[in-house]
């Protein structure tokens, strides 16, 4: 692996507005302005369409005949973000597992908070049911928010008693809306981009007149008894590695398989720079070999 890429990755992040800015809508406006800035492969399809009464984004690799199916949560601190800017990612992730994708536009904070999210994510997993998907043949995923978000979809769907993916693959997690993870400080000045600050007032946004420490908003509060298999993946470097771990720590307490994939000097959510970053590429690479033998798993 490179250092001179994890310097230059580094130096990159530093210089990038968006961990400075508070105002919502110029968070949207500027990292929306980011995304487009950053095409899409060549290789990767995209249809806007929905699940239900959910908006989405259908992603298509060339030349994987699709055998699984990839939900996914884009990141965003649950207030920014879209469908199509977690395309990549997602696709990323479908290439590895011969798979397809969609990515799920959930409603956002401030103007729908808690539980718009966790609601849109239910309804978009069960209309996939619905369709005829098998559940054994789903991964969900998610990164950032999207990460937390998706282990909050799976609890919901456990409770209500619909059948359950393969397995789950969640980046970066921001797990714990009460922000008491033991990284937030330590690892402040060295996560290159995001600091405490950055997440207060979005939490504040989604939480609304909630306790964040509910389960269904801080998942490593929940009861995870029943779920499918996590690999949960996060970089050293980040604020939000805290959440990763303890995430771990509440799975395995409560029996659910689970494999924690810390990399060493990497920033938060490394995986979106793959193209430039050997790290990223190799965390996928793993990811997709542990989420295929659950595939297989789930059929035999």
């Amino acid at each position: 692996m490179s250092s001179e890429q994890r310097h230059a990755l580094d130096a990159m992040l530093r210089q990038s507005p968006l961990g400075a800015i508070t105002d919502v809508h110029e968070l949207r406006r500027v990292f929306a302005d980011i995304m487009s800035a950053v095409p899409l492969p060549p290789d990767l399809r995209t249809t806007a369409a929905t699940l239900g009464s959910v908006p989405t984004v259908e992603i298509a690799v060339a030349g994987v005949d699709p055998r699984h199916l990839v939900l996914y949560f884009h990141g965003g601190v649950y207030a920014f973000g879209s469908a199509a800017g977690g395309a990549e990612l997602a696709g990323q992730i479908a290439r590895r597992i011969e798979a397809s994708a969609i990515s799920v536009d959930y409603r956002l904070a401030p103007e729908d908070p808690y539980p718009a999210a966790v609601e849109d994510a239910v309804a978009a997993y069960a209309a996939v049911l619905a369709q005829g998907v098998a559940a054994r043949d789903i991964v969900v995923a998610g990164e950032s928010a999207g990460g937390g978000l998706a282990i909050a979809c799976l609890v919901a769907a456990r409770d209500r008693g619909l059948p359950l993916p393969a397995v789950a693959f969640v980046m970066s997690p921001w797990a714990d809306l009460t922000l008491t993870g033991t990284s937030m400080d330590t690892k402040k000045g060295i996560d290159p981009q995001l600091a405490r600050a950055a997440f207060v007032p979005r939490a504040a946004d989604y939480v609304g007149d909630h306790d964040p420490a509910i389960g269904a908003i801080s998942p490593i509060f929940a009861d995870l008894s029943g779920l499918p298999p996590l690999v949960i993946q996060a970089g050293s470097h980040e604020v939000l590695l805290d959440d990763a771990v303890r995430l771990a720590q509440r799975a395995a307490a409560d029996d659910v398989p689970v494999t924690l994939d810390i990399t060493s000097g990497v920033p938060h959510v490394f995986q979106a720079y793959h193209a430039v970053l050997d790290e990223g590429a190799a965390a996928l690479d793993r990811a997709g070999r542990l989420l295929s033998a659950a595939l297989r798993e789930g059929r035999s």
